[in-house]
């Protein structure tokens, strides 16, 4: 694997696109494809050869000038830089609607992430079975980050309480959250939160229809 120097040092939206990489490699390498050029690459990914050759710079020297890349090869090097040649255990907080829907998505485990542990503070929930896991008190989840190796939650509750959830599995000892609540918590240094909210990704789609309702149409020439 090449050498990985600098890597604390990689901007974060080179990061984001790494498991981008990953999919299209795994798409080309299902259908048996050997080797591909950063032009094939970029074309599949709606990017510039140069901007892929950039990112990939960041991690060390893949392929060779002229040749392109070994599907094979890249894809088992991003893996290995993203981590995802190992199995992550995650917890889910929070088992309403969204979160029974995430502990029963089927797309987690082909991908390394495996769904361990489900809590929640409503007695009405807890004691449920869903996907296979008993809903546990959120109280034990310090003693579940360390009997089950979780080192990812995704926390899919109520805004008022996100934030109060977020600190006790900081306390925990989880250092990666995936957040489904509509705040932006508050997390020490060390501790990577990834925020998701549709509404805020709405909101921003919803300037562009409107941008194209103020931009004039275009009359076609030699039309009057």
């Amino acid at each position: 694997m090449p050498k990985q120097e600098g890597r604390l040092e990689v901007p974060e939206v080179v990061v984001e696109r790494l498991p981008l990489y990953v999919r299209a490699l795994k798409e080309l390498a299902q259908r048996q494809v050997e080797v591909v050029s950063s032009k094939e690459l970029g074309e599949r990914l709606h990017t510039t050869p140069a901007q892929i050759r950039k990112d990939l710079s960041s991690f060390g020297r893949f392929g060779k000038q002229g040749r392109g890349y070994s599907v094979r090869t890249l894809l088992t090097a991003l893996q290995q830089i993203l981590g995802l040649d190992r199995e992550w255990h995650v917890a889910v907080i929070g088992v309403g609607r969204l979160g029974r829907a995430i502990i029963s998505y089927p797309g987690f485990a082909p991908e390394g992430f495996k769904v361990v542990a489900a809590l929640d503070n409503d007695p009405r929930q807890i004691g449920q079975v869903i996907g296979g896991l008993m809903v546990q008190p959120i109280e034990e989840l310090p003693r579940l980050v360390k009997e089950q190796d979780i080192q990812i939650t995704i926390v899919a509750v109520p805004r008022e309480h996100a934030q109060e959830v977020i600190d006790l599995a900081v306390q925990a000892g989880v250092r990666a959250i995936l957040n489904y609540a509509p705040i932006t918590p508050r997390v020490p240094n060390g501790v990577r939160v990834q925020n998701i909210d549709p509404v805020l990704s709405l909101q921003a789609m919803t300037y562009y229809l409107v941008s194209g309702e103020r931009r004039p149409l275009k009359t076609p020439s030699g039309a009057r």
